[in-house]
């Protein structure tokens, strides 16, 4: 029988995180502090992370052990399985092999609570009794909900307001892990009500409800502001996902030639391929592609250059490709994938060349995650058909024997209104205009 699926047993779970920090070619540029625009030192984010985090964020260290309480949490939905899309490829007609590292076996359904459960519980042994956070789809916010439940923390999530509608569901499923749920922007914030006295009508946005998140964090000793993508020791959270893959395929003697992932803030995609990167400086003939939307192009259309990772500028500076802090992003149904930034480790990445990227219509890439639901039977998110659409193209062609692997990096279940959507021919493809990304880059600080 050919084997299609690909586990790894609960004892060969990695017991590390890998850290791409010392292998980088060139170093990271620093994070900037807001007000004295000089490079942030540990102490400037206590008030917003507990000290254990914020030295993974700046660690020389190529290996951080996993703690066994997070281990053991871990352990409730991963090793999660690598799988062969063998009907895929039959449909496809490709010479290729495609494989996909199934992230939306967990609880949330999602690759989230991989940082998540790691965050909840360095706040749990530091005495932090309550965490913040944003999330745009909810996949983010469900699985901090989740992950604050198994440590006993409270958790306040603020949602972006056109998710918050549009996804109930993810919503619904946070609540049920004992969440607070607020539409941003809300009136629980001095900048939420400042936003809506301007807007009554405002959608939302990630820079905006991560604002609410950390006003919310600061005001309170007893809180501390949670992060589900961009910062380094949130990718260094997710590079379980990329550790496992490389020893499920090292399990079947494949070698990838590509690897591919959705980006937003790229916490899924730099998990994925970071655990690779080293292999590809030494010479390894290996590519990463970030797949983004046309309704937010950040890595395809964004200028590299230092910007707030929030609306009210209240987050340090970080050197990313952006859209601009106050863009605000179309109602597109791919939630997770609306923000105006990246990960600087993504973006420094793909300055260097190391990674490329490329980005599709929402139509496009719904057409594929039906596709792939009709061939392998898992329905996608609409983040992961992003991924999926790039998986197409690449397979398209491709030579005999060509190895491309992806990161599912969540289930579709909680996004059905938006496939009844596509099937209805009510979404619509938008391409964010070239005079809205010049506007909003006018506010950016002008540091090199």
């Amino acid at each position: 029988m050919e084997e299609n699926k690909i586990y790894l047993s609960e004892k060969e779970m990695p017991q590390v995180w890998y850290n791409i920090l010392p292998d980088l070619p060139e170093p990271l540029p620093p994070v900037i502090h807001p007000k004295t625009r000089e490079p942030v030192k540990p102490e400037d984010l206590a008030p917003i992370f507990p000290m254990s985090l914020i030295m993974q964020e700046f660690s020389p260290e190529r290996w951080i052990e996993i703690p066994d309480d997070v281990l053991r949490a871990y352990k409730l939905y991963r090793p999660t399985p690598l799988h062969r899309a063998r009907n895929l490829e039959k449909a496809l007609k490709t010479k290729a092999r495609i494989y996909f590292k199934n992230e939306s076996v967990s609880p949330p359904g999602s690759h989230k609570p991989n940082t998540a459960i790691a965050q909840a519980y360095y706040n749990k042994i530091e005495g932090v009794k309550r965490l913040t956070t944003e999330t745009g789809a909810g996949q983010w916010g469900s699985a901090l909900a989740f992950a604050c439940k198994l440590f006993n923390l409270e958790c306040i999530i603020f949602m972006v307001k056109v998710s918050y509608y549009q996804k109930p569901y993810r919503r619904l499923l946070a609540q049920s892990w004992g969440a607070k749920m607020y539409p941003s922007p809300s009136d629980q914030t001095e900048f939420g009500r400042k936003i809506l006295e301007k807007d009554p009508d405002s959608p939302g946005s990630l820079g905006i409800a991560i604002s609410e998140a950390i006003e919310t964090a600061i005001k309170n000793e007893d809180t501390k502001y949670s992060l589900g993508s961009v910062l380094n020791h949130v990718l260094l959270h997710q590079t379980i996902i990329g550790l496992e893959t490389k020893k499920q395929l090292e399990l079947i003697g494949e070698k990838p030639d590509v690897l591919i992932g959705c980006v937003g803030g790229g916490s899924n995609f730099g998990g994925f391929i970071m655990p690779f990167v080293p292999e590809k400086l030494k010479g390894k003939n290996i590519r990463f592609i970030a797949v983004e939307p046309k309704a937010c192009p950040t890595l395809t259309k964004g200028l590299y250059r230092y910007d707030y990772g929030d609306t009210a500028c209240t987050t340090p500076l970080l050197k990313m490709y952006t859209l601009g802090h106050s863009f605000i992003p179309p109602g597109i149904h791919a939630g997770g994938l609306r923000y105006h930034g990246d990960a600087p480790l993504i973006c420094h990445l793909y300055k260097l060349g190391i990674i490329e990227a490329r980005a599709y219509y929402q139509k496009e890439c719904f057409e594929a995650g039906v596709l792939f639901a009709q061939t392998e039977g898992f329905l996608p998110a609409p983040e992961t058909t992003h991924a999926i659409k790039a998986v197409i193209d690449e397979a398209k062609d491709a030579p005999e024997g060509k190895v491309i692997v992806y990161n599912h990096s969540g289930h579709g279940f909680f996004d059905l209104s938006a496939y009844e959507a596509y099937f209805e021919g009510k979404l619509e493809d938008y391409e964010y205009p070239e005079e809205k990304i010049k506007e909003a880059l006018k506010d950016l600080p002008d540091i090199e």
